[in-house]
Parts: structure tokens; sequence; C-alpha cells
């Protein structure tokens, strides 16, 4: 059949399970939302409230539901808008699809009115991206960016389309969407012998997961494998989820606010098994003084991750699934009782606590939403101390439960991307945890939040300042607190109430929970803004440079 470039759009989409796509219309994607609009029963589009946001929504709901996310913005600065949102999810290896418009192939090179690179502005940020000039390769190219966004390390692509190839006319043949190969022509025999060798043999072993072990879904081959070889499991920040926080195991989060369990384990263990991991800084500080005792074992999909930050003494290169798969079916059973015992014991001394009492803390906060909602909620955050304190103070036991911009560290990630993973996962409860900084950055989307009444539940962590960066003040710089003290506006509750949203001001424990309780209840989108001390701290903490051993603990 012969239709036009818009139309093979959609019936690429179609091809390829898309029901759901975020975007903002412009004039260079006119053509794809008139397609839209008449092909509305086959694809839903949700309408942001800024192209940022619509990268975000589709970078949480592909977190959220393991599908890939799909964005749609105009030219220029509508191409532009995209660009935080890509690079967030290129750092933390999320399958996404953005489609732009652009000006008119015989525009192209003319500085033409809203015209941008945007290819070359996003090379350093995509897995791959193009530029469309010919509607006979726009269906291919589609399904190509698709099978890249989903393939080996997942990532975002970009396809950009002129405006005239999205009118243009040729034929179209239907195609069914490509299965994906699994990476394992890269797993080596002699790879996974010297694996097995250095797991028989070690007496001190440490798991190190991964938000690779997410990504490829071999949460149960790392449960097998930490149990059969008697092995705690020390999560970053991406892996959180991917072994269950209430395992005797799990020692929780390693690196700078790690616990302290974590990070004595990984200088104390003699082989550090890395799953899926990338050694972040945030992760090793001290690459000289980073598990100074072990020898490690990295299985990875990414061989440019082998060796970029810290030496591998051994690895195996491919999907991770599949070499735990045949890890396990040769790994003999083992048990390190005087090492588990000594995980026990720090655990037992040096687990995350905060002060208990009557004032409204932010640990107090995820605790109680944790109880509330049985551990069964999806939590998005935003970046700064409120995610530490998500991450540390809520027992995540299911994978795609924690989503939360990592590599990048976006402020104003979290407000789009529980959108997209409350729409993405309608039957399940999504808590997005802010700070009053973050907030402030895209806090526009509770228009979208309200026009399509997305049950998202949003708690602001309000301490009247850059917390994070005014806890970095008060310790490295004199308690010089140079312009992160947010004096100023808007009163949350009342922005809230303007959208049509249900609105908390809270100070107090009580206030707290009775206001999160009917905000679950009533199964509507709801901001509660609380107010918490402006000095709280995320503790443990490693100063930069230090070892990871080496803890601010008070």
């Amino acid at each position: 059949m012969k239709i036009n470039g818009s139309q093979i759009l959609i019936e690429c989409l179609a091809e390829q399970g898309v029901d759901t796509v975020f975007g903002y219309p412009g004039g260079a994607v006119l053509n794809i939302y008139d397609a839209l609009y008449k092909n509305s029963d086959r694809i839903r589009h949700i309408l942001t409230a800024h192209e940022q946001g619509a990268s975000h929504a589709a970078d949480g709901y592909a977190r959220a539901t393991g599908k890939v996310g799909v964005c749609i913005a105009t030219s220029g600065p509508g191409a532009t808008n995209l660009v935080t949102g890509i690079a967030t999810a290129y750092m933390d290896s999320v399958p996404m699809v953005a489609i732009t418009g652009n000006v008119s192939t015989s525009l192209l090179g003319k500085d033409s009115f809203q015209e941008v690179d945007i290819s070359g502005i996003t090379m350093p940020i995509t897995k791959h991206n193009y530029i469309v000039k010919d509607v006979t390769k726009l269906a291919d190219t589609i399904r190509e960016a698709f099978y890249i966004a989903k393939s080996g390390r997942p990532g975002p692509v970009l396809i950009d389309i002129p405006k005239d190839i999205t009118a243009a006319i040729c034929e179209f043949k239907k195609k069914e969407a490509k299965e994906i190969e699994k990476q394992v022509h890269t797993i080596k025999a002699e790879d996974l012998e010297k694996a097995l060798a250095l797991i028989s043999k070690s007496e001190r072993p440490l798991i190190y997961s991964g938000g690779g072990v997410i990504r490829s879904n071999a949460h149960e081959e790392l449960f097998k494998l930490a149990e059969k070889i008697d092995s705690p499991v020390a999560t970053s920040l991406m892996g959180i989820g991917g072994f269950p926080d209430t395992h005797p195991y799990s020692t929780g989060l390693i690196g700078m606010h790690g616990s302290k369990a974590s990070n004595l384990a990984a200088t104390e263990c003699d082989l550090l098994i890395a799953l899926g991991a990338r050694f972040s800084d945030r992760v090793i500080s001290d690459v000289s003084r980073f598990a100074p005792k072990a020898n490690i074992l990295h299985i990875d999909i990414d061989p440019a991750e082998v060796g970029k930050n810290v030496s591998a003494y051994s690895a195996v290169i491919g999907d991770l699934k599949e070499i735990l798969t045949k890890l396990l079916e040769v790994v003999p059973k083992n048990e390190h009782a005087d090492w588990i015992h000594q995980i026990k014991c720090w655990k037992e001394e040096f687990h995350f606590d905060y002060q208990r009492d009557e004032n409204l803390r932010p640990q107090f906060i995820m605790e109680s939403i944790y109880e509330e909602t049985d551990g069964e909620a999806i939590i998005t955050t935003e970046v700064g101390q409120h995610q530490m304190w998500a991450a540390q103070f809520y027992k995540y036991t299911k994978p795609k439960t924690f989503l939360s911009s990592g590599g990048l560290g976006t402020m104003g990630y979290g407000t789009g991307a529980s959108i997209g993973a409350q729409i993405g996962m309608p039957e399940c409860q999504v808590v997005h945890i802010a700070g009053d900084g973050s907030f402030r950055m895209n806090c526009n989307e509770l228009a979208t939040i309200s026009h399509y009444n997305v049950p998202v539940i949003i708690i602001i962590m309000n301490n009247s300042t850059l917390g994070m960066v005014r806890q970095w003040q008060t310790t490295f710089y004199e308690s010089r607190y140079s312009q992160t003290t947010l004096d100023r506006g808007p009163d949350f509750a009342l922005l809230a109430k303007a959208y049509g949203i249900q609105g908390y001001d809270i100070h107090t424990q009580e206030a707290f929970k009775e206001a999160f309780k009917e905000a679950l209840n009533a199964h509507r989108p709801a901001v509660l803004n609380c107010h918490i001390g402006m000095d709280e701290k995320v503790l443990p903490m490693v100063a930069p440079g230090a070892a990871i051993n080496d803890l601010i603990l008070e």
C-alpha cells in the first residue's frame, strides 16, 4: 500500500508494540500529529507541559515497563528541549526512541526558522541517531532504531525526520518486529572457567549488583547465585531492586552514601563480583583503595566498561542473564559461615538510622511510605538528599520499582518519570519523592498529571534549601551558603490546588500519616508539601578522595 511518511511512522510504531507516546506538537511535526489524530484508537498520545517532561516520561515508562519509551518533539527548540532527557537515558542505559521533526530537506543547512542539527547535537548521548532524507528508507530506519534501543546495552536512539519526508508518499509493507537476539557470541568458555575458579576458591565473596541486573531481567539468577555461593550482595543506585533489601545477604547501597556494611564488605572481600555495574566514581571514590584485598570479576554486556574505571582481574562479556544461567549450572554450592557472620555483625552495628523524635524527619517519611504501601509502590525521585533518603530508608524487593537519574543526576527528572511510570503501570501506586529545589524545575508537569488524572502521589521534602549542596557547603566550605537558600515561593500546596490537585501542607508526623493515607485511598493525584529541617543530613557520607570505608557517620 502507498501511504505518506507520517502514516509509515504510525504503522512502524504499531509494529513495535508501542501503545503510548509522550510529546509536544509544533510546525515541523504537524503531519505526524495529524496522523496521530487519525490513529488515536491505536496509539495514545500524552501531551506534556514541556518537551523535557515528555523525554523524562518516556524514560520513566521504559524503566517501569521494560519496553521502549517514545517521545516526540518539533524542530529547533522543541528538539533541543529533549537533550537533557536523552542524556539522562543514555547515562542510565534506558531504551528510548526520540522522534524529532525538522525543516524540509531543501531548507536544511540554511539557518532556517527553527532549524537545528539535532543529530549532531545528540551524537555523544545516543546509541545511534538518524536524519531521514528519503521516505523509502523511513520504515527500515524506524525498525532499526527500535532494535538498537533494545538490544545489547540499551539506550536512547534519535530519529530526525524533515517535514517533507513526513508528507512524501511511498510503498509500505508491514513487517513483524525483529526479535532481539541476546548477546551470547562474546561469552567465552575460557572466561567462564576463570570465573568459576575465582568463585570456587573465594572465602569472602561480595556481589556488586548494578543496573545491568535489572535491564537484563537477571534478578532471579542473581538471587540463586547469592544463595548458592553464600555471598552478600551490595547494590549500586541503579541496581536497587535487583536483589531484595529484606534478604539477610543484602548489605544495601554501596559507595558515597552507601551502608557501612557494604563499604566494609568491599574493603575486606577477597573476590568482588561486579554484575552489570560500571564502577562509578560515586561507588569507588579513591580507586587506589577500593577493594584492596580482592580479585575483581567483572561481568558485563559492554566490553568498554571493563577496566575503564577499575582494573578487572577477570571478565566475562555478554548478556548477564545468560552468563549467570551458565555459571549456575557449574558453580559448586559453598558456605562462608564466618564471612556471613561478619556481614551480619556489621549490618547490626552500622545500619541506616536517624534521630527518632517528634520532629517530621525525611527518614520517618520514607519508612512511613514503606509501611503504608507494604513495600509495593514504584518510587521515583528527583536528585539530591531526598533521592538518597529514598534509596536508604525504603526497602525494595522487586526490580523496576526505584526510578532515579543516577549517572547524569538530573534535577527535574522525577515528575515526568512518575507520569510515564504510572501510565505504563496503571495497576501500581507510584510515589514521587522530590526536593523543593528539584521540584521547581519541572512542576509545570502538574498540568499533565491533573489533565490525565494520573494518580501519582508527590512527596516534597521541603527544607527551603538545595539540601545536598548545603550539606557539602557545611562540611567542606566552612558553612558558606552561597546561593543555596531557597527563601521564596511558591506555596506548593496552593500550587497543586491551582492545577486542580489535592495539596497538603504538612509539619508533623501525625499530619503526614493522615494525609498520605487519605491520598492513597483517594486514587487521585496529590501533592504533600512536607516541611523538614534545613540541616538534615544524608549519612553516612564518604568525603571526596577518601576510601569508601572511611565514612562520615555524624
